[in-house]
């Protein structure tokens, strides 16, 4: 979870998700976090270095070790205090009403039950709580999305689990979740790897 969107699929798709292009929606979704905050697939850190000085604590979960260690590296390197989770977004290690900030980004599309992952993600949400997200999924456009939907039985072996055509909004309402600050377009690149759904929302 989170490996290869966060850290792989920028390197080899440097051409379609170039680095300034990732660190624009980095820093808007990541530097919106505050109190205590949850970042789900925390990878190898890399959004580590935009979390704001209103995120009091961040808490970094991943199921790979290998990554936690590197994101341990990440956090010395960013100054920043992190607590790290080994864990699964389908069932996170944390109570109730227990965080201020969910963060997920390029994350949704490799979890294998992302509507789990979404209740999950509520439930540690305090009353008030807001989920940050920035995913890539489904296009809006019928030829763009079949392709999509025709490339990720090939894709998803070969990308560590990531799925070209999740209907990232959709399946955050259908969480629970009530849309806000929201945006949703393509980036430079193939149309089928580039539509990016950004934005916040809370709990209904």
């Amino acid at each position: 979870m989170g490996f290869y969107c966060q850290r792989v699929f920028p390197r080899l798709l440097n051409f379609a998700m170039r680095n300034r292009e990732l660190a624009r929606y980095r820093r808007r979704i990541v530097g919106a976090a505050q109190g205590e905050v949850l970042e789900i697939g925390i990878g190898s850190g890399l959004n580590l270095p935009f979390y704001p000085a209103s995120a009091a604590r961040v808490v970094g979960l991943d199921p790979a070790p290998e990554l936690i260690r590197m994101a341990r590296a990440a956090a010395v390197r960013a100054g920043r205090e992190v607590e790290f989770l080994t864990g699964s977004a389908e069932a996170i290690p944390l109570a109730d009403a227990s965080v201020d900030t969910v963060v997920t980004t390029w994350t949704l599309c490799s979890i294998d039950d992302p509507a789990v992952a979404l209740r999950e993600m509520r439930r540690v949400l305090k009353p008030g709580g807001r989920l940050l997200f920035a995913e890539h999924g489904l296009a809006p456009d019928p030829g763009v999305r079949r392709w999509q939907h025709r490339l990720t039985p090939l894709w998803r072996p070969i990308a560590g689990g990531c799925r070209l055509d999740r209907p990232i909004a959709e399946l955050i309402r259908a969480g629970g979740f009530e849309l806000k600050d929201f945006s949703a377009e393509y980036l430079r690149g193939p149309k089928v790897m580039t539509y990016i759904y950004a934005g916040s929302a809370e709990a209904g």
